[in-house]
């Protein structure tokens, strides 16, 4: 580790994008000296010693980029695009690889492992977009959500029928209170009129199985009842290391029309993510130890022979000058995670009156799991192993409703306006459990004696209203003005705290504190001008403050405002109620402008977009050089400006090619940034994990059945530091696909059979990053490796 260097925690603030979610809960005890962004943790990681670590994948011509309404501009992906990946890729895989602006990386090919995955829009990750199923508020997309539920867990990807990102400022009527950028709906299919169902079944590299399958209903009585019931389960071996990824899903729907005024519909939704981890890396390793590096299971000596030396200083021998003691120390065992989500929700829709409509959602999410990892920095009392499985055993409830009404006043007016409620209560006890002498815990069951090292938990009430009015000017010409308002309370912290009386564990100073904190604000304006002219041009400009509120996670996190603060000197619950007095939410103000064609031959489009970044919350170092202790604050402002230029040539029939360039310049504003009993310039330095450039290019073409996709994606370097001397390499990854539709075959409607190979040409690169950003050098164990190439066949029917 460099002397002197801290942690700045990945997002500053999950509105920076400077990281991509949670932070770390296990740590050396004398790693202290830290700054760390506004982003919660619960994850395992694979680095237990740095709790200061903190988290911030189709067809060109179905890829439409239309507007809908006001809104700034929307990019849609299509249930066609998604049919030309790999079967159960992630739709945040396939949004990234087909709309310029947005990044998606992680380490595996299906892009599910939600600890690595890594999702940016324009400078902001999935921790800040506004998301959204069928109206439903979803969240954040990070790992392991407190308030919300990722997509690759909340709907089965053969059940989305289109995906809409909204690039600017978001949308007025999303449920949200995290959105600093854009916002991303999901629209799910509804059950067919006419009963019949789908199965299609994959195999694939590295032991790759996963089967789909579909019953729909049809319209059982004369008023139209009609359901559908879905089960997915996808599993692969894991491409390194010990260990598989699987997940179960299950889809219910049911929609009852209420004769010619409205329809109600019932869902639910059931998943069960299981995975042995991939081990985050720090570049020295990634380069020195190679792609294959991993956790050390099932070489149980080897791990008690690494947690030695984490413990005592040193390298095993024939590692000298090649890891340093800290590196030893990001090595582990073991690491697991398992996610279960229950998701149910009912929606009436209605026409109250000729010109008025009215949306209702009520709607209930339970999430639970076990998150677990070898901490080699914990004792085992009994066995006297230098080393134990630390496991945090989340849950989360969330209980809410959404109420929309449209009204249509005249022929140029339309008015929107709702109101959005949501109760959640997250609670997250960590508990540990002993390795044996010869034998190490499990780290997938057994965690019923385990002892509790501390519990924390929160109860959050949030509200939102909205109010907006679309005016239709000329044809083809609509200005929008509007607003929303977002109150959200968050009472909780540490209810359990037993550190005092664990000695024998090895356990550190675990940072307890308590209280609430309330982020409110009555105005936060829209304003959107769309004019559609000469049939084929469209200009468009959008302007929107957002506000972001606090975060929330487990005391030994960091990245929120009651989380790794304080030292043993000096109380956390001090330093909490001191940066109370002070603490504002984040904000920013995002601008865009610009322009669209669209012919039968071509269609291309071209904007800029500029945002202003306030407030930027982070966890710091503070305090004189002799007295330095863990505060969070507000650490100063950014400032992004940005374009996208994006061209689908359509030569001849079936065949389309485009092209697309992106271009970012997010650079932080702070001259004097507290930092280790000092001050430290990042001024004009560029935000970290997101990258400057990115091109993609698509080819598909369709030849009576058969159809051929290639696409290729360019990102540039990321800075992995804030004073940007180190950096993730620039990458090219590309991907094939083909598929033959046969038609009708026997009793199937539809026969199809397609091939993938993702990573064509077995690229060597970064993928996710998951862990906070050091100021400076290669210190953190946050970078995971891309998978290597792996191949993919599926057969699908319809019947």
């Amino acid at each position: 580790m460099l002397s002197g260097v801290a942690l700045i925690g990945l997002l500053i603030s999950p509105a920076h994008a400077e990281t991509t979610d949670h932070a770390d809960h296990k740590t050396r005890p004398h790693r202290s000296n830290h700054i760390r962004t506004a982003s919660p943790a619960h994850r395992p990681l694979p680095s237990p010693r740095k709790h200061t670590e903190v988290k911030s994948g189709s067809e060109s011509m179905t890829v439409h980029v239309r507007r809908r309404g006001s809104h700034s501009a929307e990019e849609v992906v299509s249930r066609e695009t998604m049919d030309h990946f790999v079967a159960g890729t992630s739709p945040m895989q396939i949004l990234a690889l087909t709309t310029p602006g947005a990044n998606f990386a992680s380490d595996d090919a299906f892009g599910l492992d939600t600890v690595a995955n890594t999702l940016y829009v324009r400078g902001f990750n999935q921790t800040q977009l506004g998301v959204s199923l069928d109206g439903i508020p979803m969240g954040g997309q990070g790992f392991h959500n407190w308030n919300g539920l990722g997509v690759d867990q909340m709907e089965i990807q053969e059940n989305i029928t289109s995906l809409t990102m909204s690039q600017g400022a978001g949308a007025l009527d999303t449920p949200s209170a995290q959105t600093l950028g854009g916002a991303i709906t999901f629209t799910s299919s509804d059950p067919s009129d006419k009963a019949g169902g789908q199965i299609s079944q994959l195999f694939g590299s590295y032991n790759g199985f996963r089967t789909y399958g579909r019953v729909d209903s049809g319209k059982l009585n004369s008023s139209g009842t009609k359901f559908y019931a879905a089960y997915a389960r996808t599993d692969q071996d894991l491409w390194k290391g010990y260990g598989d990824q699987q997940e179960q899903q299950a889809n219910f729907k049911l929609v009852q029309p209420v004769g010619d005024r409205g329809k109600i519909t019932a869902v639910f939704d059931y998943s069960n993510f299981e995975q042995y981890n991939y081990l985050g890396l720090t570049k020295n390793m990634w380069q020195k130890m190679g792609r294959n590096t991993t956790y050390l299971k099932p070489n149980y000596e080897l791990a008690k022979q690494y947690a030695y030396y984490a413990q005592n200083g040193g390298v095993p021998a024939g590692l000298e000058g090649v890891l340093s003691n800290d590196e030893i120390g990001d090595y582990a065992y073991d690491g697991t995670q398992t996610q279960r989500n229950y998701l149910s929700a009912i929606t009436g829709e209605f026409q109250l009156f000729p010109n008025v409509t009215s949306k209702t959602i009520a709607y209930a999410h339970v999430s639970n799991g076990d998150y677990s990892a070898t901490n080699p920095f914990l004792t085992s009392p009994t066995s006297q192993v230098p080393m134990a499985m630390e496991t945090g055993h989340p849950d989360v409830r969330r209980l809410g409703f959404v109420q929309n009404f449209d009204i249509h006043a005249g022929h140029n007016n339309d008015i929107k306006t709702g109101i959005w409620y949501e109760n959640d209560r997250f609670n997250y006890p960590m508990m540990m459990y002993e390795d044996g002498v010869n034998t190490p815990h499990s780290s997938i069951a057994d965690f019923k004696n385990g002892t509790t090292w501390w519990s924390d938990s929160f109860n959050t009430n949030t509200f939102q209203f909205y109010l907006q009015d679309t005016y239709q000017i000329i044809p083809g010409m609509t200005v929008e003005a509007g607003f929303r308002s977002l109150l959200q309370t968050t009472h909780g912290g540490t209810s359990v705290d037993n550190t005092a009386s664990l000695s024998d564990w090895g356990v550190y100073y675990s940072h307890p504190a308590s209280g609430s904190l309330t982020a409110a604000n009555a105005f936060l304006p829209h304003f959107n001008f769309d004019y559609h002219f000469l049939n084929q041009h469209e200009v468009y400009f959008d302007i929107a403050e957002n506000m972001r509120a606090y975060d929330y996670s487990a005391q030994s996190s960091s990245g929120s405002a009651w989380s790794g603060l304080g030292s043993a000197s000096n109380p956390a619950q001090t330093v909490f109620d001191e940066n109370k007095k002070s603490l504002r939410p984040e904000r920013t103000w995002n601008y865009v402008v610009g322009y669209r064609f669209n012919s039968h031959f071509f269609s291309g489009s071209a904007d800029f977009y500029h945002t202003d970044y306030y407030n930027r919350l982070a966890a710091i170092t503070s305090g004189s050089t002799g007295n330095t202790y863990s505060s969070f604050m507000n650490v100063g402002r950014e400032t992004m400006n940005g374009a996208d230029v994006a061209g689908t040539l359509r030569p001849l029939p079936g065949l389309a090619i485009t092209n697309s360039f992106s271009w970012n310049d997010a650079t932080y504003e702070d001259t004097h940034l507290p930092y280790n009993g000092g001050y430290v310039s990042i001024k004009g330095k560029h935000q970290v994990y997101y990258p400057k450039f990115m091109y993609k290019a698509d080819v598909s073409y369709t030849w009576h059945h058969a159809t051929f996709n290639f696409n290729t994606t360019y990102t540039s370097a990321r800075q992995m530091t804030y004073t940007n001397d180190e950096q993730i390499p620039a990458y090219w990854t590309s991907n094939l696909n083909v598929a033959y539709d046969f038609g009708k075959v026997g009793f199937a409607q539809k026969l199809k059979t397609s091939f993938g190979i993702t990573n064509l040409y077995n690229q060597n690169y970064i993928g996710g990053v998951y862990g906070a950003a050091s100021v400076a050098g290669d210190d953190n164990a946050n970078l995971f490796v891309a998978a290597p190439r792996e191949f993919f066949g599926t057969i699908a029917a319809q019947f």
